[in-house]
């Protein structure tokens, strides 16, 4: 027990939750600048509501989560030096970006794009671990 706490002590936290905190950030900008659009226009807002209400609507959080993840393993690839992906480290990474999205859910920005949901925590393990593919050993 002691050495499953001991390696777990050992993992690049502030790493992770440095990521986690960029695509969040990326993911809440993308929120606002939505938001805006919406109100700023007109057609916008059309193209927004035909989208989600067809029946591929159902499908697009679910892809949009799969992209947070991958976005995360590929900002974590690129910023990687001092330590070795692994599958804990992606575990852990996915338990990063859902911090993430909970700290998001307290702010007053309406939740178009992800939300926290069954929907977001699979695709965001979809997306780690499809992109992390190589580092699953």
């Amino acid at each position: 027990m002691s050495n499953f706490l001991r390696r777990l002590k050992l993992l690049p936290w502030r790493e992770m939750l440095q990521i986690s905190a960029l695509v969040n950030c990326i993911l809440v900008g993308l929120e606002l600048f939505l938001a805006w659009g919406l109100i700023q226009s007109e057609v916008f807002g059309k193209i927004f509501t035909l989208l989600f209400g067809s029946p591929l609507g159902i499908l697009i959080p679910f892809a949009i989560a799969v992209g947070i993840g991958a976005l995360a393993v590929y900002f974590l690839e690129y910023w990687q030096q001092q330590f070795l992906l692994n599958r804990i480290s992606l575990w852990v990474l996915v338990f990063c970006v859902l911090l993430g999205l909970v700290l998001k859910s307290f702010l007053p920005i309406p939740d178009y794009l992800s939300s926290l949901s069954e929907t977001a925590l699979i695709g965001i393990t979809v997306g780690v671990f499809w992109k992390g593919r190589p580092y699953w050993r």
